[in-house]
């Protein structure tokens, strides 16, 4: 099993941007599409972007496309979110997680596919 820390999460203005960094555990890192996900208060967790396993495609949610960049560094066990024009409603805990589904491509995941999860970064927007 995978284990997952996520980081980079902080307070910023609209507009602002921030990067967050998830590293794995595991000697299989490079073999799983990786995901990004969200969660606002009082809602459900989200799937924002989803990364293949080579990194070549990418697959983001409408309200982050042009705004959010995925991108992994195998070699480091680690995905990235630069995620830049942030608005309040960015506002989350932000988990990171491995798809646990044999596929290399990038694809919308479903956060209820998920066992296990890491402790999340809160990114906080104000406006």
């Amino acid at each position: 099993q995978v284990q997952l820390v996520e980081s980079g999460g902080g307070s910023v203005q609209a507009g602002g941007f921030l990067r967050l960094s998830c590293t794995a555990s595991g000697r299989t890192f490079s073999s799983y599409v990786m995901g990004w996900f969200r969660q606002a208060p009082g809602k459900e967790r989200e799937f924002v972007a989803a990364i293949s396993t080579n990194g070549v495609t990418t697959y983001y949610i409408d309200s982050v496309k042009g705004r959010f960049t995925i991108s992994r560094a195998n070699a480091k066990n680690t995905v990235y979110l630069q995620m830049n024009s942030l608005k309040p409603e960015d506002t989350a805990v932000y988990y990171c997680n491995a798809d646990p589904k044999p596929y290399r491509s990038a694809r919308p995941l479903v956060w209820t596919d998920f066992d296990s999860w890491g402790q999340g970064t809160q990114v906080t927007v104000s406006s």
